[in-house]
């Protein structure tokens, strides 16, 4: 685990850093091969309780929302985790603010999301207790604490009703259950460097198995809304730092549409899977060909697909060694019969939907000036 100062001489010398990116190069290459995962987050609400998180939308809307409608239609949220399945990209986890929606929602969900996908769910749905985690079972793999920063001058700030020890406490409940775990961090909030020292000894001390870090997008109406997002020489440094430090650990970097060229480095420096992409605005068209484009120079396989229409359409099966799905799933978890006959009541809504997003993908890619 790198210490201060070599975190230091990291963004104070740039042949420190190239040495490091070489050093997690050759360590995600030998310890996780060289295949890259898509990832997408698939949300269940848009309110949230709290509401309170200086950099989020739902700081400025998502109290304001009545909690029930703004709740996902079912059918709309098994027909992402379709067209996942299809395209062959991992899902991320299921996602929604505090507080929208009780347990058992979250359970049947994931239960038919499995149903549909044959693979277990990562949940991030805030901080839940004990006995709320003993109410899943095989249908989650692994639970998500949102984390967003270490640096203890601005986290009291940044993210007020998110105190760190309730979260650290659901993670190891996690554990001692058999779930995995993981955080998210979001670099470019202002952070400093012993954040990222605060960061590495959080995951030792955990026993962290997933960290996602996703830049900074401003969003109109926070306070954040005139930054800049991070430049990607800080996000793949604080990447390397991480991947050489927690050599066995799975790296989820989340960039945005205008950060496209980050892409590469952040994968050279010891990312697995790459997030954040609106996938119904650059399936098909020169956004999605530039992320395949990145992957291939920089020596990953990418799995999955950005462009390929037929494959999107259910037209034709994505192939096997592309396929996450099939790759790396050993055992289909086990469900509801519940689960199963609630997916097959809502089919025709599903596969409705299906048709609605892929049409709008389609009409985004037409609009779009390189479509391919």
């Amino acid at each position: 685990m790198l210490t201060e100062n070599e975190i230091n001489e990291v963004f104070e010398s740039s042949q420190s850093y190239l040495q490091l990116m070489k050093e997690a190069d050759k360590i995600t290459r030998a310890r996780h091969g060289d295949y890259i995962t898509l990832e997408r987050a698939i949300f269940l609400s848009w309110y949230c309780s709290l509401a309170s998180c200086a950099f989020c939308y739902m700081s400025a809307h998502g109290s304001r929302v009545d909690r029930e409608k703004a709740k996902r239609a079912p059918w709309r949220i098994l027909a992402e985790a379709e067209l996942c399945r299809r395209a062959g990209w991992n899902i991320e986890f299921l996602s929604s603010g505090y507080g929208a929606l009780e347990k058992q929602e979250i359970k049947e969900i994931a239960e038919m999301i499995v149903y549909t996908t044959h693979k277990a769910v990562w949940l991030n749905i805030g901080v839940l207790d004990e006995d709320e985690l003993s109410f899943f079972g095989e249908e989650v793999e692994g639970i998500t604490g949102s984390i967003e920063t270490l640096d203890s001058g601005i986290r009291s700030k940044i993210v007020p009703g998110k105190p760190v020890k309730p979260i650290r406490d659901m993670l190891i409940n996690a554990k001692s259950q058999g779930f995995k775990t993981g955080i998210t961090i979001i670099l470019g909030l202002g952070e400093n460097l012993e954040a990222i020292s605060n960061l590495l000894n959080f995951i030792d001390e955990n026993d962290v198995d997933r960290v996602i870090f996703y830049s900074l997008n401003p969003h109109e109406g926070t306070e954040f809304e005139n930054r800049v997002s991070p430049a990607s020489l800080y996000h793949s440094r604080v990447v390397a730092i991480t991947r050489v430090s927690f050599p066995d650990i799975k790296i989820i970097s989340g960039t945005w549409a205008d950060q496209l060229p980050g892409i590469g480095m952040n994968l050279l420096a010891g990312a697995n899977g790459i997030t954040k992409f609106p996938l119904f605005s650059m399936f098909g068209n020169h956004l999605g060909k530039r992320v395949e484009q990145e992957t291939k120079l920089a020596n990953r396989k990418l799995l999955g697909t950005f462009s390929d229409w037929k494959v999107l359409k259910g037209e034709k099966e994505l192939e096997e060694d592309r396929n996450p799905y099939a790759l790396f799933n050993s055992r289909v978890p086990a469900v509801s019969r519940r689960a199963g006959e609630r997916v097959e009541y809502f089919r025709p809504r599903i596969d409705k939907a299906v048709e609605e997003y892929i049409a709008r993908a389609e009409e985004k890619s037409r609009r779009s000036k390189y479509s391919i």
